[in-house]
């Protein structure tokens, strides 16, 4: 099919090239709509029911049944995320340079499906497990780790999903918006619902993920629960395939990434040339799509027309001289870069939910009557908080935010991931209290204070990520060059991959340091708390480091393209020519006049 191949470099004319699954121009009474969204999202739907049934509830496997240390278990956890939120850079490569966004999307669900259906072998082989461990010898750390083979299955299964999540993620949401057209008033206002209800759907998905499937993972068997996710991915790809008639398709233009490294390797190529006496000598300067600025101007050598280029007429090959527009895409990728790396450890602090917390509800008081609730199924309440405040953000605080601020966004993206991180230090401060006072007395009156001093931390982490998500994904989609939305996706994607890395690195660190005295697998004999209070020192620093970028980050200028009076004239939202705020930009750059 001509939709999902790509053949070299795509010239910028076909940029934005809608086509059915023949090739055609598309018939937009047959194609794309709500039909069609709602099949890419089940996608997306069933992916959550996958990652969320194997994170929320994994580290009680490995520490029940593989008997791995609690420290070791956390870290298998967070590298099994960090690896599938990063595997995403790779989807969205692939379905930029060559493969198309449709074609990414069912070779990745196809093989998060094969991903979990090894998991479930992996739980429900008995040879893949070692002996029972009863009380007694548990007591008295006498049990048999899981030995490399019997690892080496599950390792492959959760490796195999996390490159197939990722390739999901980082496409499914701009598949499902490719069905509507921005052009038309009233597609586009589908196209907003449709983002909400994407948010929504993937939440619940996670809700029946920790509630049921959890609770057939430890009350059933774990072959059952992962089981039923593998069905629910495979059905997931049918319906995918079989909704392929009615998706409308954009075809492939080939990989930002290369933009970025080719303006890179010019830059560094060209370093002895002397700069231009004025911007407008650069390399396609009278075509640029979007205004220069000043800032980062060691990148304008990529765009200098030397001698040999301007002789031979080459200013057109992209390998011997970038265009300004180029230069400028890959300047506003580096002004992302500062923000980038203070959301990482948000989620840091965020995948505790899915590791330590854990751990602490399993030695905690978890009945109601006499039914047991099952310590992952707690994240329901994660979930619950998210919900919760993305609909109070839409109903009260953005409106309220809207009449005070006059700001039709009424919170900035960056405002909104300030909120978030905020939330996430007090998350912290309150689980190391919690954890302190449940040790104490555990240890001293030998009794078990109840799960539900848990939400404490998973309903704040919850009301962060519901600021921080949304401010962090609209941050990076809006701010990064129009061409590299899937990259900017992938930014995004990578700021959570990091964050599980980085508690990965934290636990080996601590654990370490500490002599392992802090992250016990006896919770009552360590020190948690102390982790949890290094996590909100961290965090706060990393606020205040944030505080400064965010003040000296400076918007994106939005320039819709104009005809007047015979000629192309690019102007801004407030009126204001290019040249206005190019030159506004350069005065700013110089500390001339205040940003």
């Amino acid at each position: 099919m001509v939709l999902v191949g790509s053949h070299g470099e795509k010239d910028d004319s076909n940029e934005g090239t809608v086509v059915d699954f023949r090739g055609n121009p598309v018939d937009k009474s047959k194609t794309g709509g709500w039909l069609a969204a709602g099949l890419i999202l089940g996608s997306e739907l069933s992916e959550r029911i996958c990652v969320m049934g194997i994170s929320m509830n994994l580290v009680t496997y490995l520490v029940g049944d593989l008997h791995i240390s609690a420290a070791k278990s956390a870290t298998i956890v967070t590298n099994f995320m960090g690896a599938l939120n990063l595997l995403g850079l790779l989807g969205g490569f692939l379905a930029d340079a060559k493969l198309g966004r449709y074609l990414t999307v069912a070779l990745s669900a196809s093989i998060t499906a094969l991903g979990v259906i090894l998991l479930t072998l992996a739980t429900t082989i008995p040879s893949m497990r070692p002996p029972y461990c009863d009380d007694y010898r548990r007591k008295h750390h006498e049990c048999i780790e899981a030995n490399g083979r019997q690892l080496a299955l599950l390792y492959a299964a959760l490796y195999t999903t996390a490159l197939g999540g990722g390739g999901i993620k980082s496409n499914v949401s701009g598949f499902g918006s490719d069905q509507f057209d921005v052009a038309d008033p009233k597609e586009e206002k589908a196209m907003i619902f449709f983002f909400n209800r994407f948010y929504f759907g993937i939440s619940l998905g996670s809700l029946f993920a920790v509630i049921v499937l959890v609770y057939i993972q430890d009350n059933v068997g774990r072959g059952w629960g992962y089981g039923i996710s593998a069905v629910t991915m495979v059905i997931a790809v049918v319906v995918l395939i079989c909704g392929t008639p009615w998706y409308r398709f954009k075809k492939p233009q080939g990989s930002p990434l290369t933009v970025v490294w080719r303006v890179l390797l010019l830059a560094l190529k060209k370093k002895n040339q002397p700069y231009p006496s004025h911007p407008s000598l650069l390399n396609d300067y009278d075509n640029r799509k979007v205004p220069y600025t000043p800032r980062f101007k060691f990148l304008d050598k990529a765009a200098i027309l030397d001698d040999n280029c301007a002789a031979n007429a080459e200013k057109n090959n992209p390998w011997l001289v970038s265009t300004v527009t180029h230069v400028e895409e890959v300047k506003m990728v580096i002004k992302l870069l500062p923000i980038w790396s203070t959301c990482i450890l948000f989620w840091t602090n965020y995948s505790q939910m899915t590791t330590f917390t854990v751990e602490q509800a399993t030695i905690m008081h978890r009945k109601i009557g006499s039914f047991v609730i099952p310590a992952g199924s707690f994240s329901a309440f994660l979930i619950i908080s998210i919900l919760l405040f993305t609909s109070l953000n839409e109903k009260l605080f953005v409106p309220l935010a809207r009449k005070i601020t006059h700001n039709p966004q009424g919170i900035t993206s960056l405002q909104r991931i300030g909120i978030g991180l905020v939330f996430s230090v007090a998350a912290m401060v309150g689980a190391a209290i919690i954890e302190k006072e449940r040790r104490e007395i555990a240890v001293e009156k030998e009794v078990k204070i109840s799960a539900f001093w848990l939400l404490v931390q998973f309903f704040l982490v919850g009301a962060g990520e519901a600021f921080a998500y949304v401010g962090q994904l609209e941050f990076f989609i809006r701010e990064a060059p129009d061409r590299m939305k899937s990259m900017s996706t992938g930014l995004f994607l990578s700021t959570i991959s990091m964050g599980f890395f980085v508690s990965s690195l934290l636990v080996s660190i601590v654990d370490h340091v500490t002599n392992r005295n802090w992250l016990r697998n006896n919770l009552n004999k360590g020190k948690l708390n102390n982790f949890y209070w290094l996590l909100a020192v961290l965090g706060f620093l990393n606020f205040l480091v944030f505080l400064i970028f965010a003040s000296r980050h400076q918007y994106k200028m939005q320039l819709p393209i104009e005809p007047e009076s015979g000629e192309k004239e690019l102007k801004g939202l407030n009126g204001e020519t290019i040249q206005d705020m190019e030159k506004k930009a350069s005065l700013q750059a110089v500390g001339e006049v205040e940003p």
